[in-house]
């Protein structure tokens, strides 16, 4: 596995997952969030376990935020993670997590090295900005290490009723699609119309608001969204599918990190 550098913020640092034990306690956190806090529907086997498993974890990399003060155990101490999985990790188990909602054929098809996000979550008492701004540099160092030139993933919005959603969706819609070349479509089986208002109609202070700070951070990234979103049941989520060039993201980085590695 891969390591990078960990900027470090007071007590806390970021960092990938280097033992078995680190994975379980990253999985314990996204059960506790996605279906004790959340409302996610649980699989008898998933509930007697409380983790949050699927077969890409054990391929995959896992960012972890770390609370040194909070002990020394990964149980105790990780308060944040962020699945990463690049083009040869999905290789392993066949597909991305995302092809199961989209179809990312234009994704798959960029030559260059591709990156998903996914399963982003943090303890209650850190969703504040140091946390995701730990995240996001953790990402940004990941990204510049492994030469990653797009991102992308499935970011939820709570609830499923898109009506409900429509404010955000149209908003979404109209100011951020993406480029036609490598605009992903939700499944035709899957397909929610996200033009819910026309655009004359859509707030966007209000719609920007009212988004998840995630997906507000893949925004302020440049970032875009494909053609339709999907409703997640289990999840209690309604998805869209987000990418991000990330010569955005590492632009504020470079120089940093570029002159660490020339010394």
């Amino acid at each position: 596995m891969e390591t990078i550098e960990a900027p470090s913020g007071g007590n806390l640092e970021v960092r990938l997952a280097v033992s078995a034990q680190e994975v379980d306690a990253a999985q314990a956190l996204r059960f506790r969030v996605f279906y004790t806090e959340g409302g996610a529907t649980a699989s008898a086997e998933t509930a007697a376990l409380k983790r949050d498993r699927d077969d890409f974890d054990a391929v995959c990399d896992h960012l972890l935020v770390i609370d040194h003060a909070r002990g020394a155990s990964p149980a105790q101490n990780i308060v944040g993670t962020y699945r990463v999985m690049r083009r040869e990790h999905a290789e392993k188990v066949g597909r991305f997590y995302t092809a199961a909602e989209y179809d990312i054929s234009r994704i798959l098809a960029i030559p260059g090295p591709i990156l998903e996000l996914g399963r982003s979550c943090t303890d209650p008492a850190y969703r504040n900005r140091s946390t995701m701004q730990l995240l996001w540099q953790g990402i940004a160092q990941y990204v510049f290490t492994n030469g990653i030139e797009m991102m992308f993933g499935c970011a939820s919005l709570s609830g499923t009723d898109p009506k409900a959603l429509a404010l955000e969706l149209s908003y979404l819609h109209h100011f951020h699609p993406a480029p036609e070349e490598f605009r992903p479509r939700a499944l035709p089986h899957l397909y929610t119309p996200m033009d819910l208002m026309p655009k004359d109609a859509v707030s966007p202070k209000q719609a920007l608001n009212a988004l998840p700070p995630l997906v507000k951070g893949y925004l302020r990234l440049g970032g875009f969204v494909g053609d339709g979103a999907v409703v997640d049941r289990q999840f209690n989520t309604t998805d869209v599918c987000v990418m991000v060039k990330t010569d955005l993201v590492t632009d504020k980085y470079f120089r940093h990190y570029d002159r660490t590695a020339r010394g």
